[in-house]
């Protein structure tokens, strides 16, 4: 088959794209003939070495994938033969990814695909998507008419995070970084969308909650300001964090207390599948109704694997602008 793969940690440029062994199913698992794929930050994290973790070599990254189930091993008992799935969790613990023509994947990390929805759709918020409800419904147990602020309005798990707070009737804030992209948050379903580099953050949150602050905080940032927040949120009010691994902030011991706050903190890849298949269920279910819809920045061939790690790199890490949605790779 063909796949991008590395033979050691290091930059993009370490991704080949050339040809390996068909893989085997094993027990409990499928093997999924791969037809949308997508980049996530992690994957670029384990390439580059900087989340150190057992890895298979040749490796083969990439967490995403979405496909059509081509060969069961043993045991195997939810799927059959030519169902369409998709699912995440993948490139991890030891497991080798998606990047390739086909990959075997345990049946308890993947899920139907509705017929009426494209691979390339559902590849597109599967790790999002999963991560946003994580932080949204395990975590921060939003209700509707409560108000959740996130970080990053277009962004792949901030997006998602807004389409799924308004599908529960939940009011949402959001920033942004553009006119342009301030215009695409309230499309998604945004009440309100703040240009933080040319408004005030802090004053805008205080006038659309009339100074009662946030009930919900959802920080993407990976260098989170905890002052900010916890002037920001109301008294009971929940702060979810899932991203900034070597990140050290001071934190407003004093104030975090006195408002009985709470503060969350999860690893998506370390959570049950059990508790991920419901998160899917939820996803399935607001993709077919329309609630839920994929925000795709750009869409790259599989051979492209270095090339769009790069790109995501560079957004992910400097911050480069370029980037506005998840990067979907098609074989």
């Amino acid at each position: 088959m063909k796949a991008a793969y590395l033979e050691s940690t290091g930059a993009p440029d370490v991704i080949r794209f050339g040809d390996l062994p068909d893989p085997e199913p094993r027990a409990g698992e499928v093997r999924v003939k791969i037809l949308a794929v997508a980049v996530n930050p992690i994957d670029t994290y384990i390439r580059g070495g900087a989340v150190q973790m057992a890895l298979p070599k040749p490796f083969i990254p990439g967490g995403d994938l979405a496909g059509v189930v081509e060969k069961l091993g043993p045991g195997v008992s939810r799927y059959s033969v030519g169902d369409r799935v998709w699912g995440s969790n993948q490139g991890l613990l030891g497991r080798q990814g998606t990047f390739a023509e086909y990959s075997c994947v345990a049946e308890d990390y993947l899920y139907p695909t509705p017929p009426s929805v494209k691979d390339e759709d559902v590849v597109a918020v599967s790790l999002v998507g999963i991560t946003a409800h994580l932080g949204l419904f395990m975590c921060a147990k939003l209700q509707p008419g409560e108000t959740v602020f996130v970080n990053g309005g277009t962004g792949g798990v901030g997006s998602t995070v807004v389409q799924m707070a308004k599908a529960i009737g939940a009011k949402v804030v959001a920033t942004v970084g553009s006119a342009q992209k301030a215009k695409q948050a309230l499309a998604l379903g945004a009440d309100l969308a703040i240009q933080y580099k040319t408004e005030d953050v802090a004053a805008k949150i205080k006038e659309f909650t009339k100074g009662e602050g946030l009930h919900v905080w959802y920080e993407t940032l990976r260098e989170p300001d905890y002052d900010r927040m916890v002037e920001a949120v109301r008294a009971r009010g929940r702060i979810v964090v899932m991203a900034g691994r070597v990140a050290r902030p001071p934190f407003p011991h004093g104030p975090f207390y006195v408002k009985c706050l709470s503060l969350y903190g999860f690893a998506m890849f370390n959570i049950p599948a059990a508790e991920q298949r419901l998160c899917a269920e939820d996803i399935n279910r607001w993709l077919v109704e329309g609630k839920l819809k994929a925000n795709i920045g750009r869409r790259m061939r599989l051979s492209e694997t270095a090339a769009a790690h790069q790109l995501q790199e560079d957004n992910t890490l400097r911050n480069a602008g370029t980037l506005s949605g998840k990067i979907v790779l098609t074989p």
